[in-house]
């Protein structure tokens, strides 16, 4: 399909965007988890502000890459190539169908994680534990799908 040069730059700026992304989330989880990461560390992060921070920088970035890639990169693309405006949920199935993400239910569980990461860890550090582990065991998902959707915009241009 031909696409507008107005398409064209949105792919671009948003591929540029994900590298950063991907830069900045892989940066704050190599602080975060440079040791064994503890849920003994998160119970304590209310005497640990340093550490805070760094979960905080983690957290953000990691929904601010999966934002950018499932609700801007992902539409914008498929859209550039001849499909119609859908659903996250549909976007996600068609990705799987083209191969560019293992899995659309695994994307949505850790979409799910946000909630435990931002809002639920206030009443329960073994929830956030989980979420922050969970998540940063799935950063691989996220770097896949943002490499898959630049390979498809570079072959695209």
């Amino acid at each position: 399909m031909k696409t507008t040069r107005e398409m064209e730059e949105r792919l671009r700026f948003l591929s540029r965007v994900v590298s950063k992304e991907i830069k900045h989330l892989d940066y704050a989880a190599s602080q975060v988890f440079v040791d064994a990461f503890t849920f003994e560390a998160v119970e304590a992060l209310d005497a640990n502000p340093e550490l805070a921070l760094k979960v905080e920088a983690f957290t953000s970035r990691f929904c601010r890459l999966q934002d950018t890639l499932g609700d801007k990169l992902l539409p914008v693309l498929l859209k550039a190539l001849g499909e119609p405006d859908r659903a996250l949920l549909i976007n996600l199935e068609k990705a799987e169908k083209f191969g560019w993400l293992d899995s659309a239910e695994q994307w949505i569980a850790l979409r799910q994680l946000r909630n435990q990461m931002i809002h639920e860890y206030i009443e329960d550090a073994r929830t956030l534990f989980d979420a922050l582990t969970t998540a940063h065991s799935n950063v691989g998902v996220l770097e896949k799908l943002a490499d898959e959707l630049q390979r498809q915009i570079r072959d695209l241009y």
